[in-house]
């Protein structure tokens, strides 16, 4: 059963996910769920992403931030995550960090995305201090610009002095993040989730040098999980493309919303499980009350 969270004067959180022993012992459907589900927490305030950590099953949750860039460590007896916030249009930090496209040498090899190298600069030594005495599997994730900060982060991992390499890493809607030698350096389990249009999957561009790394999980334009190439996606991409303007909606910004992966995880585990009872939609949770202290949520952010 879906976790509703309640924040004062502040819309409900929904989650899913509700661990009971290791994530190494879930599914891959419920880890992607779950770590979908962090990396839309971490787009809240501190006390409200402290919630929702606990509800789900990790009673330690701490926050990272220096100059706009910010993270969470969710851990419990068995596992330590570091999910990485995503991008904020109302922050000028993450329209730096996402507008800053040229490349500069990376700490491990080849070269990366100078803003995502910023932000990740930013919290690492707090970050790296945390995880220098953790011996619980570690596990990275993030959403858009996150997924972009968790991936160097994870690849950080390997250069530093922490008892623990990362276990796996999940990406949603994550742009791409350096050049070949840089993405093919760190032998790390990545699986990177993309859902049809999201137009910043293809960002930076490949003529500036960029790639993406990682296990490809695509989502179609019903939301399915499928293996589609060359005309074939850009059939399907076409298919989306109009779906959307029938809705008079543009789905390469809609399709990057990390309330939209959740969503195809959550059918596509139902579906897995045998379990024909549809899942609680994502984002139907009435607003909380406004009042004059309300702080805004930042659930829905991209």
């Amino acid at each position: 059963m879906p976790k509703v969270i309640h924040d004062q004067g502040e819309r409900p959180l929904i989650v899913h996910s509700e661990l009971q022993g290791p994530i190494r012992e879930l599914s891959f459907m419920r880890r992607s769920l779950l770590f979908a589900e962090l990396s839309m927490i971490s787009y809240n305030d501190e006390r409200e992403a402290t919630l929702a950590g606990q509800a789900i099953g990790f009673p330690i949750v701490k926050f990272f931030n220096n100059d706009g860039s910010q993270a969470y460590q969710f851990a419990n007896e068995f596992d330590c995550v570091i999910a990485a916030r995503g991008t904020e249009p109302h922050e000028w930090n993450d329209i730096q960090a996402d507008a800053n496209a040229a490349t500069v040498l990376a700490e491990t090899a080849g070269r990366v995305h100078r803003g995502f190298k910023k932000e990740v600069d930013d919290l690492w030594p707090m970050i790296e201090g945390v995880l220098k005495t953790n011996n619980r599997p570690l596990w990275f994730c993030g959403h858009s610009l996150g997924g972009a900060m968790a991936t160097i982060c994870a690849g950080r991992c390997f250069l530093s002095y922490i008892a623990s390499n990362p276990e796996e890493l999940y990406t949603y809607g994550s742009p791409r993040v350096g050049d070949r030698r840089y993405v093919n350096y760190v032998k790390l389990t990545h699986y990177r989730w993309v859902n049809n249009n999201d137009i910043v999957t293809r960002v930076p561009p490949t003529w500036l040098g960029y790639r993406h790394r990682g296990n490809e999980i695509y989502l179609d334009y019903r939301g399915r999980i499928r293996k589609l190439e060359g005309w074939w996606r850009t059939q399907d991409r076409l298919h989306g493309f109009l779906r959307g303007l029938r809705k008079f909606n543009i789905d390469h910004f809609s399709d990057h919303s990390i309330h939209r992966y959740i969503e195809s995880i959550l059918y596509a585990m139902y579906e897995e499980e045998g379990i024909t009872e549809p899942p609680v939609p994502v984002k139907l949770a009435p607003p909380a009350p406004h009042t004059s202290e309300a702080q805004p949520n930042r659930a829905s952010t991209t």
